[in-house]
């Protein structure tokens, strides 16, 4: 079957031409999307029933009489509608904004090459390891996480309550104080002044942000700085470089070809470093270059993959190398995810005791002066 990569790209266009209604709608602060768990346990048991031999809709209808959420229920009765209407799976899921480009590419490949059930356990899966990489980086962020809360909660309390009674106390007894103690009392006038223009300018940021995440320069200027950040970067780095091995592994297993492949995954993974390095591959590849040559002159990419790869367009293994890459990936994602609260946990300690040792000798530094007048 002839792989029809030019009516993928042109009909996922058609669908995102409203792209600033789409942006505004997305500005929501509490309406909670079809989350990754939830994908992982749809795309599983559609992989089943559809490898049992079920009609693509008959599939959705079981999955739809067992969903409880009156929100997720109308989605996928929706997606079942188009689907009766004449839509394809693609298309009636490309409606919503709770799936994916990447989910959108891949099962128009799916349907497109015939193999739809391969496609959703593959789905399956890779939200089966995001799902893991959240679980790892949630456990080991949740203890740092208290701690930093308490310690946060105890400075705040110190410059509401504590600051101003020192202060008060020694304006009545006018005690020289030291610099130190200034400035800390300062900034507890300050943070009481201006709490609540504090809180309007962050809440301001948060949804300034959230407007421009599709902007180009702010997906250069946001990951640039991410990557350049010690052990997170290069956490960031690997989980992004674990999606470009599986959707290419997906497609190549799709016999799509490779040039094709590198096109379509542009598509699907958002994150500017790797598109980058993507388009310049593209361009190598049509010089003539292998891929391996092509990700060479890309500083994104690693020197293992580059070595496997080089493997794969010697061997014409590169469905089974890059499936390897992908649980390469994973293996190394999960175990930086369990060192992260290791590295976290003893810096936000320090940071922070700091912090509190040094409102403490700033009060504490006048009281020697206030007992001597005292005395």
């Amino acid at each position: 079957m002839a792989f029809k990569l030019d009516s993928i790209q042109t009909q996922r266009k058609n669908k995102t031409i409203d792209f600033d209604s789409l942006l505004k709608k997305e500005i929501t602060l509490f309406q909670k999307p079809f989350s990754n768990k939830k994908k992982e346990a749809f795309y599983t048991e559609l992989a089943v029933l559809l490898n049992a031999g079920i009609s693509l809709k008959d599939t959705l209808s079981l999955i739809t009489q067992e969903i409880k959420n009156k929100k997720d229920k109308e989605l996928f009765e929706n997606i079942i509608d188009n689907i009766i209407k004449g839509s394809s799976f693609s298309d009636a899921i490309s409606n919503h904004k709770d799936f994916t480009e990447y989910e959108y590419y891949s099962i128009k490949i799916g349907e497109e090459t015939g193999t739809l059930q391969k496609v959703t356990k593959e789905l399956g899966l890779f939200f089966k390891r995001r799902n893991e990489q959240k679980r790892n980086i949630i456990n080991a962020l949740t203890y740092p996480i208290v701690i930093l809360t308490t310690a946060l909660l105890a400075v705040l309390f110190m410059l509401k309550f504590v600051v101003p009674m020192f202060a008060d106390i020694f304006k009545q007894n006018n005690v020289e104080l030291p610099w130190i103690t200034k400035v800390i009392m300062s900034f507890s006038d300050g943070f009481q002044k201006y709490f609540g223009v504090f809180m309007l300018i962050v809440i301001a940021l948060l949804i300034f942000k959230k407007a421009i995440t599709k902007k180009e320069w702010y997906q250069k200027f946001s990951s640039s700085l991410i990557l350049k950040v010690p052990f997170v970067g290069d956490l960031v780095r690997k989980m992004y470089m674990a999606q470009f091995t599986q959707a290419t592994a997906l497609l190549t297993s799709a016999k799509v070809p490779m040039l094709n492949s590198i096109q379509l995954t542009y598509n699907m993974i958002p994150f500017y470093p790797l598109k980058e390095g993507l388009k310049q591959v593209e361009q190598q590849i049509l010089l003539g270059k292998n891929l391996s040559e092509s990700l060479q002159l890309q500083s994104i990419f690693d020197a293992k993959m580059i070595s496997l790869i080089k493997v794969a367009d010697e061997t014409n293994q590169n469905e089974f190398i890059f499936q390897r890459l992908t649980e390469q990936y994973n293996d190394e994602i999960q175990h930086k995810s369990k060192m992260l609260s290791t590295i976290i946990e003893p810096l936000i300690i320090v940071v922070l005791g700091a912090i509190v040792a040094v409102i403490l000798i700033a009060m504490y530094l006048p009281m020697f002066k206030l007992s001597t007048v005292m005395g």
